[in-house]
């Protein structure tokens, strides 16, 4: 053990020189602390000072916000979407109360008119699209089969993959068609007496090109009304509105429904611009058993999510976009992004701007971007990424071509002079005095 190990003082006289703390925190901190001493090389020259800088950070909030400059509009890592301001409640609130007749009521109350103006059918959320298709399989076809397009067996992030799920639903996968392509003949010839559902999956975060294909939803839906089997569709990103004017091809919620389908299911945290959530909606019957089932309990949102997604879905109700900053962000056109990009490289020495492209990231809408102007800095690309990145508040950007580059669609009007005092700062360059 080297002298620095051996000369560390004692959890007591430590503890006695910090203030401010609970005292049992201060111990059993101070105690993993030496413990973690004892076993390194490395050793404080101030074991107090260490200790006391170890409680300030535990004491810090962990979860905060980040200022995203990395053009990836939807970025699964910072939180995808990004949330609409809301005053959150405190104390109480009317979450299962009914003011009129002051009895119970029900949580669902809060989204479910919204959601019907919105799609037409009646709809239920649960904390997020992989516990809705969970919820959907096993109510509607627990010990059954469900038959999918092989192509279809999707991956997405974290290792979630549509055959583990269904096997923890308790359904029965019963694959069809090629990977690149499959036919309904494909579907009908493979439906049993014990087939409950036909399940289609929208490759939210993929493309399949060239030779391939797959049966058309009306196609599908025409099949299970012959066949007698509910059809349902996972679509993912859930876009509730039309994105085509710019660039982004994604199939509307509502068309889906119109198209006939007996149930579908889509996430809040994506192109709908709200938080984590996953939404169920379609026929009346079919909803009603999933409500009924034990897990619809289990899954169910919290009430400060409840309050977000209420937001996110009038704001889409009555198209008030700038309420929404995804959907904000995905509007803003390459000219009004070349507009603010010039600016602000005028504020940064030696920066240029160039053309870029945005991504919308959290697995929706592959190869499809949407053109800005990016900010490039000078400096050592992963040294200036790191100081950005340790700037209050942090400041997330990416790198390219080995230069640190700001894409300003992701980052919002008001976050502007932050972003330039951080690059200053990072860059050892003072900040410019603020007007008078």
């Amino acid at each position: 053990m080297s002298d620095r190990r051996r000369q560390l003082p004692s959890v007591d006289a430590i503890a006695r020189q910090i203030e401010g703390y609970p005292h049992a925190l201060v111990v059993a901190e101070t105690r993993r602390l030496l413990a973690s001493w004892r076993k390194s090389d490395t050793v404080p020259e101030d074991a107090v000072a260490a200790v006391r800088d170890a409680l300030a950070e535990l004491k810090r909030p962990s979860l905060r916000n980040v200022i995203n400059a990395t053009g990836v509009v939807l970025h699964t890592n910072l939180g995808r979407a990004p949330l609409a301001s809301v005053e959150a409640l405190d104390a109480y609130s009317n979450l299962e109360y009914d003011l009129s007749s002051g009895k119970r009521g029900k949580r669902d109350v809060h989204l479910s008119a919204l959601l019907d103006r919105l799609l037409g059918v009646p709809a239920i959320a649960v904390n997020n699209n992989a516990a809705a298709v969970y919820l959907v399989l096993n109510e509607l076809a627990a010990g059954q089969e469900v038959i999918v397009s092989r192509g279809q067996l999707i991956e997405i992030g974290d290792g979630f993959r549509i055959p583990d799920i269904m096997q923890r639903a308790g359904v029965v996968l019963k694959e069809v068609g090629a990977t690149n392509r499959t036919h309904l003949a494909d579907y009908e010839t493979s439906i049993t007496e014990r087939t409950r559902l036909l399940l289609i999956v929208h490759p939210s975060n993929f493309r399949i090109q060239g030779f391939c294909g797959q049966p058309s939803r009306e196609e599908i839906v025409a099949l299970g009304r012959k066949r007698g089997i509910p059809v349902y569709e996972d679509l993912g990103s859930g876009c509730l509105v039309d994105l085509k004017p710019y660039d982004i091809d994604e199939p509307l919620v509502q068309d889906c429904v119109g198209a006939g389908m007996d149930l579908v299911s889509f996430s809040g945290d994506k192109l709908m611009g709200g938080p984590q959530a996953g939404i169920i909606a379609g026929r009346p019957d079919l909803v009603t058993r999933l409500r009924r089932n034990p897990m619809f309990r289990a899954l169910r949102l919290d009430k400060l999510i409840l309050q977000q997604l209420e937001a996110t879905l009038r704001a889409v109700l009555f198209e008030d976009w700038e309420q929404l900053p995804a959907l904000r962000m995905i509007r803003q056109t390459a000219a009004e992004i070349q507009a603010r990009a010039t600016a602000m490289a005028a504020q940064i020495p030696n920066a240029s701007i160039a053309p870029g492209q945005s991504v919308m990231g959290g697995g929706s809408t592959p190869e499809q971007t949407l053109p800005t102007s990016l900010v490039l800095l000078e400096g050592p690309a992963v040294t200036l990424q790191k100081k950005l990145r340790s700037y209050n508040p942090p400041v997330i950007a990416r790198i390219e071509d080995n230069r640190v580059v700001l894409d300003l669609r992701t980052v919002l009007p008001s976050q502007e002079a932050t972003v330039i005092a951080a690059v200053r700062a990072s860059t050892c360059e003072p900040a410019a005095p603020s007007p008078a």
